[in-house]
This record gives structure tokens, C-alpha cells and sequence, in this order.
């Protein structure tokens, strides 16, 4: 029996002399535990990514439609404004507009006089505007430069990226 005894004294003593080697697979550990971690993080923001923009042909396709909604809407003649059929017509635009909002869609809707911003902006045409060169100094001309004179399109972002930017004409 004090064999016995001696053995597991012997084994208790075994781990202090070996504590060295311990905390090098401890911290190994650790580190694959860390990166391990890392790994599910990255993995889990990419699937959020990659869910986000799933979507983008079918949001693309849908775009046009939309754009041919509004246009039509536009040239609305005032006496069908009232029209109950039209009415419906308008409220299917307007769903159309909820569901591409509710999926990440943004119009980019650009003014007459707005700065050309070619984050947003895809300028088709520039087009000088007819000052009386005397009436406007340098400084002023430079104010002038860049703004939008005709709106052809509206553009989209989808989840804060533009997928398709306004199509517009400068000077």
C-alpha cells in the first residue's frame, strides 16, 4: 500500500515539473480558441453580406418597371388624375416602392440646380449656360460650374451602395 501512496505522490509531483509545457498548450489553445472565434465572427458578417445583396439581380430587374410607372404618371392627362383605375394603378406604384424600399432599395432624386455629385451622379451631357460674360466674375463662374440643368433619371442605392446613379445633364 505505501507503494500505492508513493505513486500518487509522485504523480502530483509530475505536473509541477511539467508546468512549463502546460501553459505553452494552454496558451496554444487560447489562440486557436481566439481564432476560432474570429473565424465565426468573419464567417457571420459575410453571410449577412452576401444576404444583402442576394437580391440585386431581382432588384435590378425590378427597377425598370418601376422607372416605366413613374414616367407613366408624369404624362398622367389632369382629367384621369381622379379616375379610380388610375388610383389603383398608383397605389400598385406605391406598393412596388415599399417593397424595394423594405429590401435595402434607396432613390437617389436629384434637383435642378443641385451640385453634380458624381458619387450619385452619372452626368450624360454638359452643356454651357448663356451668361453675359460681364456680368460674372471669376468667383461666380466657378459657382455656377457643376450644377445640375435636366434631370433624364433617377438613380437607386441598395443598402447604401449606388447600383445605378442618376443620369443627369450639367453645366
Amino acid at each position: 500500500m505505501h507503494k500505492h501512496k508513493e505513486q500518487q505522490n509522485e504523480n502530483q509531483a509530475e505536473p509541477k515539473d511539467k508546468c512549463p509545457q502546460c501553459d505553452e498548450y494552454l496558451n496554444g489553445w487560447k489562440r486557436a480558441l481566439a481564432d476560432y472565434e474570429n473565424l465565426k465572427k468573419q464567417t457571420a458578417k459575410e453571410k449577412e453580406e452576401f444576404a444583402k445583396f442576394a437580391n440585386t439581380n431581382l432588384i435590378i430587374g425590378l427597377i425598370p418597371v418601376y422607372n416605366n410607372l413613374k414616367i407613366s404618371f408624369g404624362h398622367l392627362p389632369a382629367d384621369l388624375k381622379n379616375n379610380n383605375w388610375v388610383k389603383g394603378i398608383e397605389h400598385i406604384r406605391k406598393q412596388m416602392l415599399d417593397v424595394l424600399e423594405f429590401n435595402g432599395v434607396e432613390e437617389i432624386v436629384p434637383k435642378i440646380g443641385e451640385k453634380f455629385n458624381p458619387e450619385l451622379h452619372e452626368a450624360v451631357k454638359s452643356e454651357e449656360q448663356i451668361v453675359n460674360s460681364e456680368q460674372i466674375t471669376d468667383d461666380k463662374q466657378q459657382t455656377t460650374d457643376h450644377k445640375i440643368v435636366k434631370v433624364l433619371s433617377d438613380g437607386y442605392k441598395l443598402n447604401g451602395r449606388v447600383f445605378m446613379p442618376a443620369k443627369v445633364v450639367v453645366a
